[in-house]
């Protein structure tokens, strides 16, 4: 029986409640109340400050958060990409509107951390492809119709996680919640798949839904295993060690008269490539593509093997000999692309390598600008010394005075104009050398320190991208070039006469035929070797072992140390998970009773057992009161909770809480009477003493204080709204003065 077949309990929200889900209404909602709200340029530590957050950004999110839509998130990054489109438009709001786009933003962190506590649905909400037109009136679809044109396609959909690449939303993708989802989604633990629109070769039938994946219930050979983004990164390695090993031994043994064996692999090793970057660009859309770093450079050799494929044929096809060599030699070319790629596979993720990707997108950007601006000159002096240069060795000669051969502009100055020509070289060497190479070794440090800053930001970006890219709908993504060829030369054709059902059966067993040996490791690693495994388990449990086992003399040798870890570690994490009292006579009660405290006595620091029900004085906490529970370490240092009991609950008052060993439930506690004899008569002595002490401490309660605190606060709040208001007052007085000089 097939495993696809069986019935399999649906964690996630099904199909048909996702697709009831209302979409369009939320995106102009949300928009009016960005709009309304923001009408001043702020930055993110603006927006993010304690009194705006409270005032602006709390009310909002807990508006949205009542609806429970799954949407809410994508649709606030929907409006993200709108005000960022419209700074682009209007230059004189652009501040405003860039400062409604990040608004967008945190609104879309805050909400998802409303969906944390189920993660499948957390799941869901990133991953889900909604449909900005969904729970839209006819009118409205027919109006978005008639704007975008008649032949739109106005059922595209995206996720909520494309979204925010495509919106470089990096402070929402590196918020701990989306990379949580991330992590889950690049190793395999969460499974699914969504349905292809724009593929080369869709395969649809049978779509999974939201899962946890457990090894023990997926079957051996599990072919939607090649689209986890960790094993696809590994092949994805290979695969580039294998083109690059081609393409050395296809130059190493070229001859331009005729094919040799070695080109020809080569050949099909770089059209199987080209495919799958069209494929992969075709399926995302070229701006989720392009964004990232690595695409930028297989696109690069893409169209240096098309330069190169087609001056070979025209080589081969008319016998043009100078045709052939000149294909090698662009060809050639592409080393310069294939070697530092496979470089960077192992160090993608370091600083110093998104440190560079920034640096030469400023360096192209800068030399393109320099260019057009000595491109006057350079028309000068064509036109000056046309006679004797030629457009070609003028550019040459201005390229090695740009880069620093300076006397070369004294040299050849008077050879284009004895007068002018000293002139306009001077200027030109002055300017380059001096001025604009300064200006560009400013832009690059400049880069590299905001690069250094916000590392972790970028680093998670690019994470995102290719954790993305790397579960694709597309069924030619399950393939590992050059079979991919073979898939789109069969499956292709097949698609258009066979049923999706059929399409799917024939589709499975040609991958698994084609990687039958990747399967098997794949299915031997997570069943024995992969974290949590049994085989596993038991390897670092005997190594443990047989590293106790050794003579502390070896233990203490540095490089054991360093190899196998400090074992003071051990012990601080045993010492943490032992939950044993404190000294004997190390601290009197009154001093715990006397510790300040800043959180409410409802903590869960502060509870106690039913067998030692002594409860701590509580201080005042403006917070909202909620139930909490103990906690207890884990075997493993976490946090492991508790149902409280019902002495372990304690009421916390707003005003003035009151606690077991407070003054004021001392002295309202019942006590009972010492019998009446003269030797009491010093006890009752030291009890009514210890009452005037309970009165004195009644008048020092922080009742007068925690008044103070509120009407403080609400002086701040009203400080606050007046200033909103006189904002609010100036830009409308503004907007009607314009209004009145038109």
């Amino acid at each position: 029986m097939d495993h696809e077949d069986q019935t399999a309990a649906l964690l996630a929200p099904s199909p048909e409640f996702l697709a009831t889900v209302h979409v369009f209404p939320l995106i102009p909602a949300i928009k009016k109340d960005v709009t309304r709200t923001i009408d001043s340029a702020l930055t993110w530590d603006q927006l993010t400050a304690s009194d705006i957050n409270f005032t602006i950004v709390r009310p909002i999110v807990l508006k949205y958060a009542k609806l429970k839509n799954m949407a809410v998130v994508f649709a606030c990054l929907v409006n993200r990409a709108n005000f960022l489109e419209e700074s682009e438009d209007d230059l004189a709001y652009a501040g405003v509107m860039l400062s409604r786009a990040t608004l967008c933003e945190i609104l879309a962190m805050k909400l998802l951390s409303h969906f944390a506590s189920n993660h499948i649905n957390l799941v869901a909400v990133l991953t889900t492809s909604w449909s900005p037109l969904a729970g839209a009136s006819p009118e409205v679809i027919a109006e978005v119709k008639q704007v975008l044109g008649s032949n739109a396609n106005v059922s595209d959909a995206q996720s909520a996680l494309e979204v925010a690449i495509s919106t470089q939303a990096k402070q929402f993708i590196s918020s701990p919640v989306a990379q949580k989802v991330v992590n889950d989604i690049y190793t395999g633990r969460i499974v699914f798949s969504t349905a292809a629109t724009r593929s080369m070769l869709a395969d649809n039938y049978k779509p999974k839904a939201i899962t946890i994946y457990d090894s023990r219930d997926a079957p051996f050979l599990d072919h939607y295993r090649l689209r986890v983004p960790k094993y696809g990164a590994i092949l994805e390695f290979l695969n580039f060690a294998c083109l690059l090993v081609t393409f050395v031994l296809c130059l190493s043994n070229q001859d331009p008269t005729q094919v040799t064996l070695w080109e020809v692999i080569f050949v099909i090793f770089a059209v199987a490539f080209t495919l799958e970057e069209y494929t992969a660009a075709t399926e995302h859309g070229w701006i989720i593509y392009i964004a990232n770093m690595w695409n930028v450079f297989d696109t690069s050799f893409v169209l240096v093997f098309l330069c190169y494929a087609g001056m070979r044929i025209k080589g081969l096809s008319y016998g043009n000999l100078a045709s052939s060599e000149m294909a090698f030699d662009v060809l050639a070319c592409g080393a310069c692309i294939l070697f530092p790629r496979l470089a960077f596979f192992a160090v993608s993720n370091n600083v110093v390598v998104l440190s560079l990707r920034a640096m030469i997108a400023e360096f192209i950007f800068f030399m393109t600008i320099a260019a057009i601006c000595f491109s006057g000159l350079l028309f000068t002096l064509w036109t000056l010394g046309k006679a004797s240069w030629t457009i070609k060795g003028i550019a040459w000669l201005m390229v090695q005075i740009w880069f620093g051969n300076t006397y070369l502009s004294f040299g050849q100055a008077e050879s284009f104009h004895p007068f002018f020509g000293p002139i306009l070289m001077t200027a030109f060497a002055a300017l380059s050398n001096t001025l604009l190479l300064t200006i560009l070794i400013s832009i690059l440090s400049n880069t590299v320190a905001r690069i250094d800053a916000n590392a972790t930001q970028e680093h998670l970006f690019q994470f995102a991208i290719s954790t993305i890219e790397g579960v694709k709908a597309d069924a030619l993504f399950s393939y590992q070039p050059p079979f991919n060829l073979l898939a789109f030369v069969v499956l292709k054709p097949a698609s258009y006469v066979v049923t999706p059902r059929t399409l799917h059966t024939l589709n499975v067993s040609l991958i698994k035929a084609t990687s039958f040996p990747i399967l098997v490791v794949i299915g031997v690693y997570e069943r024995y070797f992969a974290a949590g495994q049994s085989l596993r388990e038991s390897s670092v449990d005997a190594a443990h072992t047989l590293f106790n086992s050794l003579p502390r003399q070896i233990k203490n040798m540095p490089f054991v140390e360093a190899l196998v870890g400090s074992t003071s570690s051990n012990l601080y994490e045993a010492i943490f998970e032992v939950d044993g009292p404190t000294g004997p006579g190390l601290f009197d009660e009154s001093d715990d009773e006397d510790f300040p405290q800043l959180r409410s006595f409802a903590s869960h620091d502060t509870l106690r057992s039913a067998d030692h029900v002594q409860r701590r004085p509580s201080r005042v906490s403006l917070a909202p009161r909620s139930p909490h529970r103990t906690t207890s370490p884990g075997p493993h240092g976490s946090p492991r909770r508790r149902p409280l009991s019902a002495l372990d609950l304690g009421v916390a008052s707003a005003e003035v809480p009151s606690s077991g060993r407070s003054p004021l439930a001392k002295f309202f506690a019942h006590v009972d009477p010492p019998p009446v004899s003269p030797a009491g008569q010093g006890h009752v002595e030291a009890t009514m003493r210890r009452v005037e002490t309970m009165l004195e401490d009644l008048r020092e309660l922080p009742v007068h204080r925690l008044k103070d605190e509120m009407r403080e606060l609400q002086e701040r709040q009203a400080r606050i709204e007046q200033l909103l208001l006189t904002l609010t007052r100036g830009m409308r007085s503004s907007d009607t003065g314009t209004g009145k000089l038109k």
